[in-house]
């Protein structure tokens, strides 16, 4: 693919981010009654999308999209309708499709905005994986253009579709545990060491130059390739973007809270001795007006602590509420319990993003923009308080730094000439 292409393309697609997407909004048609749907990314969460949204009632998969030509032509032929998919190499010819309706967007991360921009800018209704972005800014954009556009926007914090954490959050606004101070958003697990990888030429057939996109250019490892991209900077925002940001978010919900007046962290690798660069322990306090969302990740336990593996604490005056993979459990301070249950099937995500898209409501979206960008950059912020090693304070309407330009410039990236955002 000639730079020059690649350009054009990305000049095309995004000239004007405001003013085309204001078109979309009254020129969008509404999906047939079976939505045609298209997979960009096919790892392992990508893969879900395809199977899930393939046993779900007005859905087909009618497209994959994955830069590894292997990966493609394998889960393409795991899949019910397999002899009508198209396979593709190039996401913009999925968008180039007009008779797609719906797209979902499981990709390293550093693509998640790009590719979500330019679908939108195509007028189909996305799915991105969470984090929905690589760095603040992408989020604040996403957030703007899917609601100027009027189409369906949804992450894939799929807990935001759960009834028994609707029900429990509502228990706890209504005051049912006093007030909450405290919440901790809580990422224990192991995740194994990946080694070190030798620098070697890309898979046969992969456009290795696409996939770093507007990464800097660096050679070829196997450590930066499937699923141990995570790990990496450039394309990954460590395990607070990737599992803790499930946590980040239902503690954030619970709270009532948005973007903080202040974020503490420290973090580092008490456990990895290997090519990882992102941290397998952290600590990050977000400090609000009148409480705390506290998050804690240790990628070296693999056992249960505090009753469950993931999950989240809320402290109350009257006792504490645990999500965890069981559902809710209330411990009322005078020894009571309650069980509210079962915990999230990412079904009823999907579900809610084909009934909204299909409805063309985008308000009736358990996990839009307006609340998938917030907890983005929570992610984001505590990485950045991570690396910088201190303390950043925020304005929290304006999300900007107060007089840490540092801190700030790390809200943002620099994109390689040619993969400029859309905009």
């Amino acid at each position: 693919m000639k730079t020059s292409s690649r350009r054009s393309f990305l000049k095309t697609a995004g000239a004007g981010t405001l003013s085309s997407l204001a078109i979309i909004r009254t020129s969008h048609a509404a999906p047939s009654d079976t939505i045609r749907h298209a997979v960009i990314g096919l790892g392992g969460q990508g893969r879900t999308h395809a199977r899930t949204l393939s046993s779900l009632d007005g859905c087909e998969i009618v497209a994959v999209c994955d830069l590894d030509p292997e990966r493609l032509q394998k889960h393409t032929a795991q899949l019910p309708n397999r002899e009508r998919i198209r396979q593709e190499k190039d996401f913009r010819k999925i968008l180039d499709d007009k008779s797609i309706d719906t797209v979902s967007i499981a990709t390293p991360d550093h693509w998640h905005a790009p590719v979500a921009l330019a679908a939108i800018q195509a007028g189909k209704h996305v799915y991105v994986e969470k984090p929905c972005s690589h760095n603040i800014r992408e989020a604040v954009l996403l957030k703007q253009a899917a609601e100027d556009s009027g189409l369906c926007v949804q992450q894939g914090t799929q807990a935001r579709s759960c009834p028994s954490i609707h029900e429990a959050v509502a228990f706890m606004r209504d005051g049912g545990l006093g007030k909450i101070r405290m919440a901790k958003a809580i990422n224990h697990q192991l995740r194994k060491p990946i080694g070190r990888a030798p620098e070697t030429d890309p898979p046969p057939g992969v456009d290795y130059d696409m996939w770093l996109g507007p990464a800097p250019i660096v050679p070829f490892t196997r450590n930066r390739w499937h699923y141990n991209w995570h790990w990496f900077w450039d394309y990954g925002c460590g395990d607070m973007g990737n599992d803790g940001i499930h946590q980040v978010d239902q503690a954030r919900w619970g709270l009532g809270v948005g973007i903080p007046n202040a974020v503490t962290a420290s973090g580092g690798q008490l456990f990895y001795e290997d090519d990882h660069e992102t941290p397998d322990t952290q600590i990050v306090t977000f400090e609000y007006d009148d409480c705390y969302l506290l998050y804690e990740m240790r990628l070296w336990t693999d056992y249960k602590l505090e009753g469950h593996d993931n999950g989240v604490v809320f402290y109350g005056d009257d006792g504490k509420l645990e999500i965890g993979r069981n559902g809710c459990d209330i411990t009322f301070i005078d020894g009571k319990t309650r069980h509210i249950g079962p915990y999230a099937d990412i079904k009823d995500h999907f579900r809610n993003f084909l009934d909204c898209a299909k409805a063309g409501t985008p308000d009736k979206l358990h996990a839009p923009m307006k609340e998938a960008m917030p907890s983005t950059a929570l992610c984001h912020l505590g990485n950045i308080a991570t690396r910088l090693g201190r303390k950043i304070t925020l304005d929290p309407q304006k999300l900007t730094c107060t007089g840490d330009p540092e801190a700030e410039k790390m809200f943002a990236r620099e994109y390689r000439k040619g993969y400029e955002l859309p905009i």
